[in-house]
């Protein structure tokens, strides 16, 4: 009797304590799944609260903004988003214009030197967003005035049906060589903030201190350029006609085209290094829909976005936390030569060399 009692005791309590912990597992897949609903709660209610407009000054691929602008509805679809492309030097000088009165609320792309600049004339909103620490301080203003969203750096470009990877110029200095004269096409400098840095570099590298023998090296370059091209999409027809078959332009643009549009192009990182410059964005001052303005730029940076934008329009991004193994092939088999800049000698300077090269060297040579 006493085996009896204490086997029946022991099954007792094995049941009770079964029972315990099977609630307590209950009671944890509750409260998670509760923590995840409220989430979703909180997501899809922010998503119904957001409305209005949205007004963004652009520099970026049409493709990249037609990815973007659909991802972003997708999520805010009551946000009526308005988008203005133009240079990114167009865009500082539409928003210093319009100070008094911003028609635009988001620039979306541009150089540091462009953001430095709309910095210290007091253009840009601070705002510090959640992704802040993820940032490396060389890649944002220290008081939140812009981020850089991607890393972009400047390459040679050249018709992959005329030339190979053998037969391209090589380096900076091939470019001005007697065998490019007239095979070289330049997207038009001073509105083009990709070209402005560009140039700039060239100047940089050879001396900034006295930009002269900067300035020797661009009159040969406009010896050899056969045209100054208005726009990129002008710059596409023509290097794919071989009316050139050599320009200089970012790495991001040259990669959409090639796989995207499936033009004839592909590049060569210069044996020197190229230049790396921190594609920004920041907030206007004083938008006018200056909350839809934050979303769009939390949107930008989330996580989910940067490994899409990555896939799918070839950005190298600006986070520092973003899982490697989630990035696609081509980022990871990415192997770039940077060019050292100080870049707030550019940012100081570019103007100043921009305009003397505008006045005294281009199509004089």
């Amino acid at each position: 009797m006493r085996k009896k009692w204490l086997f029946s005791f022991i099954t007792v309590l094995f049941m009770m304590l079964l029972v315990a912990c099977g609630g307590g597992n209950e009671q944890a897949t509750n409260e998670a799944a509760e923590e995840n609903q409220n989430e979703e709660e909180t997501t899809t209610e922010e998503s119904a609260e957001a409305s209005g407009n949205l007004v963004i000054y652009t520099a970026r691929d049409q493709t990249v903004i037609d990815k973007v602008v659909e991802m972003f509805n997708e999520k805010y679809p009551d946000i009526q988003v308005d988008v203005l492309n133009m240079g990114a030097q167009e865009i500082l000088e539409r928003v210093r214009a319009e100070q008094a009165n911003p028609g635009g609320d988001f620039w979306w792309g541009g150089t540091q030197a462009a953001f430095i600049q709309a910095t210290d004339e007091g253009l840009l909103e601070p705002y510090t967003p959640s992704f802040d620490e993820a940032i490396k301080p060389e890649h944002k203003d220290p008081n939140g005035h812009w981020y850089g969203e991607m890393l972009l750096p400047e390459v040679i470009m050249y018709n992959s049906d005329v030339l190979d990877e053998d037969s391209a110029p090589q380096d900076w200095d091939d470019l001005i060589k007697e065998e490019w004269k007239d095979k070289i096409l330049i997207r038009d400098v001073l509105p083009s903030g990709t070209m402005r840095t560009i140039y700039s570099a060239m100047i940089y590298r050879l001396g900034p201190d006295n930009p002269e023998e900067g300035y020797e090296w661009l009159a040969k370059l406009d010896a050899n350029t056969k045209e100054y091209v208005q726009d990129p999409t002008n710059l596409y027809l023509k290097m794919a006609r071989q009316e050139g078959v050599v320009s200089l332009w970012n790495l991001q643009d040259i990669l959409i085209q090639k796989h995207a549009n499936n033009q004839p192009f592909h590049y060569k990182v210069p044996e020197s290094g190229a230049p790396i410059l921190v594609d920004a964005v920041g907030i206007i001052k004083d938008a006018k829909n200056i909350e839809n303005a934050k979303l769009f730029y939390e949107f930008l940076f989330d996580p989910e976005t940067v490994v899409t934008l990555s896939e799918e329009t070839y950005q190298i991004p600006s986070r520092t936390d973003i899982d490697e193994d989630a990035m696609p092939e081509w980022y990871k088999e990415l192997d770039l030569i940077e060019l050292e800049l100080d870049w707030n000698v550019m940012a100081e300077k570019e103007m100043e060399w921009m305009e003397y090269w505008d006045a005294n060297i281009k199509n004089q040579n």
